[in-house]
């Protein structure tokens, strides 16, 4: 899997727009949030060290849900290069937020 962030971190290198970090940024905030669940399952944590983890658990979280939806988006204006202003979000309303 390394390979393959490698590739595509080396691919996204002469994108001299943010979108290339946006990839790089959820692949990281996602590890981050992995890693983060797995010390909050094992049951070590302090009430007070809980809280803070959980905290930063929806911070991450967040991070991820904006990098995908700057995903989306770019996916819809590729889809339709001639109008990319007509590009909308794919939620089409119906968000299924997990808290």
């Amino acid at each position: 899997m390394a390979t393959s962030r490698k590739k595509t971190a080396a691919t996204t290198a002469d994108d001299t727009t943010d979108k290339g970090s946006a990839v790089a940024d959820f692949e990281k905030s996602l590890e981050a949030l992995e890693t983060l669940v797995q010390r909050m399952e094992e049951g070590e944590l302090s009430l007070d060290d809980s809280l803070a983890a959980y905290e930063r658990g929806i911070a991450l979280y967040r991070r991820c849900q904006s990098a995908l939806e700057q995903a989306e988006l770019r996916v819809r204006q590729l889809s339709d290069p001639e109008a990319p202003e007509n590009a909308t979000d794919f939620s089409g309303g119906d968000s299924t937020d997990i808290a």
